[in-house]
């Protein structure tokens, strides 16, 4: 019975796309598959391997746009992530409705991904990203913060709205805004429904009728004489929360910027941030710090090593090189983390990080990939849990 079940899902899914094409709907199936060999080596512990993928790369999904005239387009996109190597299955990723038009953009309601992830930066700069080598929090590299369920860095923003510009002689920006009272998706948020009393008071995500958390990034990209240039640059404020403010901490502000440049087969990346007041920016996303592969849940694979101490400040930067030969990438990669003290609670610690790998793409839609990443901690805070490490991986991926 259920191999019938399986069968008559599996029929539905094929020919929903046909169908809705038929309306004048477009639907869209995708996904990608990975599965890695990664080994964790941290000082004074044993080593830590297994073979599936922990850093959020595999999903299966359907992206839908229904073609309204006059240039208009409504679109529509569902996300499931997986875990290769496990029985985990139907992570939440991206999912949400939006209009578009070609000579004014995109407009995005519901769970996204932030402009610093996929526009400016982030995701978009880092050849190993998605993979246990990635700059994510493996030593300083971007910031990989979930902003206290707002404008997260590397993680998925829920409740949010986000706006993409078309580009325009090179210029192109992005804008994410979630709103104050999103502190009703906080699970520490004890908000009894029926009288509405306490509301808010337990809540990390802005209480209400709070101040919006925030995100703007733009982009300037030309090629002159062979070269391909780009700037990018962005700011992101994550609110604090009423019970934030009642232990004393303050609305927190990242600035980020930095640059590609590429010529015939060479490529050079970097950015540089400046966080003050960390809220968000002091914890990190399941995929940077390696999640447990079976929940999604941190565990001790990994370590957050680009976290600042909460309501601290500090800076990170990325820098990154690439030469193809052929269908290989050889990548060289590396940055580091500063995070100041906090007056009476704790020290400052700062952590470098580089790497050394290659990419080789089998074909359009298959890669293999493989490396080594070697992490240096110098923590001031006596009986940290961060140490020095060295991560090695080599792994697969097929994109559909």
């Amino acid at each position: 019975m259920k191999k019938k079940l399986i069968s008559l899902a599996v029929a539905s899914a094929l020919a929903v796309p046909m169908v809705a094409s038929a309306q004048g709907t477009n639907v869209t199936l995708f996904g990608s598959v990975q599965a890695e060999y990664a080994t964790v080596d941290k000082e004074g512990q044993g080593n830590q391997a297994m073979i599936g993928d922990n850093t959020g790369r595999s999903r299966w999904g359907a992206h839908i746009t229904e073609n309204l005239g006059a240039g208009l387009k409504a679109k529509a996109h569902i996300e499931y992530g997986f875990s290769t190597g496990t029985g985990a299955i139907g992570i939440a990723r991206e999912r949400w409705i939006a209009l578009a038009n070609d000579n004014w953009g995109e407009l995005k309601f519901g769970r996204v991904q932030s402009p610093f992830k996929d526009f400016a930066g982030g995701m978009t700069i880092d050849p190993f990203a998605y993979t246990t080598l990635q700059a994510s929090g493996s030593g300083g590299t971007m910031t990989a913060s979930a902003n206290g369920l707002g404008s997260g860095a590397q993680s998925f923003v829920d409740s949010a709205a986000r706006y993409d510009s078309p580009k325009v002689e090179g210029f192109s920006f992005s804008a994410l805004f979630m709103p104050g009272y999103a502190n009703r998706l906080d699970p520490t948020n004890a908000l009894n429904l029926t009288t509405d009393t306490n509301a808010g008071a337990l809540a990390n995500s802005g209480g209400r009728s709070g101040a919006w958390d925030f995100q703007v990034a733009g982009k300037y990209e030309v090629q002159y004489q062979g070269h391909n240039l780009a700037v990018f640059g962005g700011y992101s404020r994550d609110n604090a929360g009423t019970n934030q403010k009642l232990l004393g901490l303050s609305n927190e502000h990242v600035w980020r910027g930095g640059g590609t440049w590429g010529y015939q087969n060479f490529k050079l990346s970097g950015q540089y941030e400046n966080i003050t007041n960390a809220i968000g920016a002091a914890t990190c996303s399941n995929a940077a710090m390696l999640g447990n592969p079976a929940t999604g849940s941190p565990d001790g694979y990994g370590q957050c090593n680009s976290a600042m101490n909460l309501g601290g400040s500090g800076n990170i930067w990325f820098a990154s090189g690439q030469y193809d030969w052929g269908n290989t990438s050889f990548i060289a990669q590396g940055g580091m983390t500063h995070a100041h003290s906090v007056a009476g609670l704790a020290n400052s610690r700062q952590v470098s990080s580089f790497t050394v790998g290659l990419i080789h793409n089998l074909s359009k839609r298959s890669s293999l990939f493989g490396g080594y990443q070697r992490a240096m901690v110098d923590d001031k805070n006596v009986g940290s849990s961060f140490r020095d490490s060295n991560t090695y991986n080599i792994g697969m991926r097929h994109n559909f």
